[in-house]
């Protein structure tokens, strides 16, 4: 692409950072430039946004209807899946998949649930009384 060509349109970090992309100068020479977004570009991640989101407002009523325990939620709000939450908090993903349900949930003790907590960047008391 040519620098003069580099798309410049307002992308949803437009006024945090810029994006630094390889263009051709006018000698035909490869040099970094910066570009401020593409649309093209900015329609797909506010998509990607779309279905994360979807999937948090279910977790979420899922928590509500009594079907998963606090932790789905979170994890769904935090971006976290299994693995990843099984290397924040020391806890096999098998025992995490327990977890998920409401009534073992309900069991546990606050030493685990503070693993939860500190993995989610909540308060214990807010994800025991997480009611979606």
């Amino acid at each position: 692409m040519k620098k003069e060509d580099l798309p410049q349109d307002p992308g949803a970090l437009d006024k945090f950072t810029r994006e630094v992309c390889y263009v051709k100068n006018a000698e035909g020479k490869y040099e970094t430039a910066l570009s401020r977004g593409w649309e093209v570009k900015k329609q797909a991640l506010d998509s990607a946004w779309d279905d994360v989101n979807e999937r948090i407002e279910e977790a979420r009523k899922a928590v509500a209807g009594g079907e998963k325990s606090p932790i789905h939620y979170f994890m769904e709000l935090r971006l976290m899946d299994l693995p990843v939450l099984s290397g924040y908090t020391g806890f096999f993903p098998f025992f995490i998949k327990r977890h998920l349900k409401p009534s073992v949930f309900k069991g546990l003790s606050d030493r685990k649930l503070e693993k939860y907590a500190a993995a989610f960047d909540v308060t214990l008391h807010e994800l025991k009384n997480f009611k979606g």
